[in-house]
């Protein structure tokens, strides 16, 4: 999908969807961290340390009326706290109050006791002419109040708030556990429009119907109609669902909630329920508005597959969920839009009509999509005037909206580290090829004799490509290391978006997929590990023509097997498990089958490179030489043939 940026400034966006604060640094430039708490305390300890710890220990206070009694204590300081004797009289006492601090370093020896009402004291020390005074501790409580009490309490308190806000941004404050976490957007605030939004016009037309009812509600409940409750979009990842479901909303200028499914689900029993019924409690009171719900399949998964069974937090969400979509009005304006990519999984009451009433398929872009998709994403780059979009949008079969908007992205990349101003055509090409083989590993160091295995390895494959009709022509050909453990690889390209494929195009396919591991043995006499994938997909093609497409002898127009929708968009290796419906005798055709078309078809793509060994040795050479070659060198030399080299 592509999405326009409106904001002023070219390919900016401000974070958190807002604008900047007028001063990005508060307090001066001051920027708060848990670190100045550590030190605060470590400069609480060290000041109890270095003063607390100076504090001569108390006795008893017949010890000390017995110090004062034998003349050894000369001058006593009374306080609220302490009564201090001292054992000289050198220190002046200044006319007036003044605050002393009685923690300060001393030489003399001191004695402290804690005081008793005892009227004989004061009659002892003027009888013994003991000079006493009373110092005012009006400062020092204030400190010990503040360092006793404020300060810990202030600290215990930060920490608290700190810890909550921590914990409920993962989702662990019990305080809140009821509250959904919807991001509200205001209406006026979302700038996305249908025009953002290129590749679906056939999802963009089913949803200009709930726009239209939420601008003019009356024009269709004059009539007696009624707006789907609930409309689901349905693609694989990367097309745009929520790219859509914010052009909805901005589109309508209402409120817009965003929610994740997984954002209702906690480890606390009925959480998911209560936030279910506060979203919905929020959204009424803010009709007309759209709630819209992204990955619905983290609550909405069928109840039949709940092996456990019981009645377990996802479940208890998703009832309230129904119970909620039922409960309101179709004329109240509240929409609500949700998107998936699992919709095998999902609960059959959540799709009946009266809860989600429309499927909207939000699918692959064709090659006017692709193209309309790029022209979006390209608009803040500075493109070369040689750049054809179109090209771009026909090496790009498959992709989807995010991937394009990679693509745009890593060729701007590659344009600055080139030092170039503007965008060139080989970019977008070396982007492409990243995108689908992977980063090249130039520092990879391989041995003379791996060179030349899988220089001849690429050449089979393009060789069969070449000879095999209805094959997707080679756009590149290429013995650079690239992505996870690719010596190399054979880029091919379709020239137009295919949606149905022959059995003879399928065999073609096993073809290409064979001639790699074809050329070595041809070449070398021996075969390599370097097939290994290419050996894993034509064994699935061969597979699935017999179980699932009944392209077999015995088996013909026959499914053996039950596959469902699995993931959208999902690759091979991320479909369900196969639900075997047949006997071992049938399992035991299927794996000779199997090993049958796989010999034929390898038979014949060794046969062509042998009568064209004197072509594969040519373009092995030229790869070897310099490393790739591309669509135009390729067509050239095949174009030459064997005799005319």
């Amino acid at each position: 999908m592509g999405e326009r940026k409106n904001n002023k400034r070219k390919g900016f966006k401000f974070p958190f969807g807002g604008p900047p604060l007028p001063n990005p640094k508060p307090f001066g430039g001051w920027k708060f961290s848990i670190m100045y708490i550590l030190i605060l305390v470590v400069g609480m300890s060290l000041f109890n340390y270095v003063f607390m710890n100076r504090v001569n220990p108390t006795v008893d206070f017949s010890d000390f009326k017995a110090k004062i009694a034998s003349g050894e204590i000369k001058r006593v300081e009374l306080t609220d706290s302490y009564f201090t004797g001292y054992t000289s009289l050198k220190q002046e006492l200044p006319p007036g109050p003044r605050i002393r601090n009685p923690y300060a370093a001393s030489s003399e020896p001191v004695y402290r006791t804690v005081p008793i009402n005892d009227p004989e004291l004061i009659k002892l020390m003027d009888e013994k002419q003991v000079a006493y005074y009373a110092v005012s501790r009006e400062g020092s409580a204030i400190l010990n109040i503040v360092f006793s009490w404020v300060l810990p309490i202030a600290f215990f308190f930060f920490i608290w708030r700190f810890l909550m806000k921590r914990l409920g941004n993962m989702g662990g404050n019990v305080l809140s556990v009821g509250q959904n976490r919807a991001v509200i957007v205001a209406e006026g605030d979302i700038v996305t429009r249908f025009s953002d939004v290129a590749g679906v016009d056939e999802a963009k037309e089913e949803l200009i119907e709930v726009v239209d009812f939420l601008k003019n509600p009356k024009k269709y409940t004059d009539i007696g109609g009624k707006i789907p409750k609930g409309v689901l979009l349905v693609g694989p990842p990367g097309t745009g669902k929520t790219l859509l479901a914010r052009a909805v909303a901005g589109e309508a200028g209402v409120a817009f909630f965003r929610m994740s499914g997984a954002d209702f689900v906690e480890m606390f029993v009925g959480v998911g329920a209560a936030r279910v019924r506060d979203l919905f409690k929020q959204a009424r009171d803010k009709a007309p508005c759209i709630v819209f719900i992204d990955e619905l399949d983290a609550i909405g998964k069928s109840r039949l597959n709940n092996i456990a069974g019981g009645n377990d937090e996802r479940e208890q969400t998703l009832n309230q969920l129904l119970v909620e979509m039922d409960g309101f009005d179709g004329t109240s304006g509240l929409i609500i839009l949700a998107a998936t990519n699992r919709p095998d999984v999902l609960d059959p009451a959540l799709l009946r009509p009266g809860r989600f009433d429309r499927q909207v398929l939000v699918d692959r872009p064709d090659l006017k999509g692709r193209e309309a998709i790029l022209r979006i994403h390209s608009k803040a780059v500075k493109l070369s005037p040689q750049v054809d979009l179109d090209a771009i949008a026909r090496l790009t079969s498959g992709f989807v909206g995010a991937d394009l908007a990679n693509i745009v992205n890593e060729a701007a990349l590659l344009a600055v580290r080139g030092n170039r101003n503007l965008v060139i055509q080989k970019d977008f090409e070396e982007a492409i090829e990243k995108t689908v083989a992977g980063l090249q590993k130039k520092n990879r160091i391989i041995s003379e004799d791996e060179r030349r295995i899988v220089a001849f390895h690429e050449t089979g494959h393009a060789l069969i490509a070449a000879f095999t009709p209805g094959s997707d022509p080679v756009q590149k050909i290429s013995i650079v290391p690239r992505g996870f453990g690719a010596l190399g690889y054979t880029l091919q390209m379709p020239v137009e978006d295919r949606y149905l494929m022959t059995e003879g195009e399928l065999l073609g396919k096993i073809d290409v997929l064979l001639g790699g591991r074809a050329a070595e043995e041809l070449i070398f006499g021996k075969i390599s590990t370097g097939a290994a994938n290419d050996l894993t997909k034509a064994t699935d093609i061969a597979r699935r023509m017999i179980t699932d497409y009944g392209m077999s002898s015995r088996f013909r127009n026959v499914a053996l097997t039950q596959r469902g929708a699995g993931m959208l968009g999902g690759s091979q290796a991320q479909e369900p498990l196969l639900h075997r419906e047949y006997s071992e005798a049938t399992q035991q055709y299927i794996d000779e089958e199997i090993a049958h078309i796989v010999e034929k078809q390898y038979t014949w793509v060794k046969a062509q490179l042998a009568e064209h060994q004197v072509l594969l040795n040519t373009v092995a050479g030229l790869l070897l030489e310099k490393e790739s070659l591309d669509e135009k060198e390729f067509k050239d030399i095949i174009a030459q043939g064997d005799h005319g080299l």
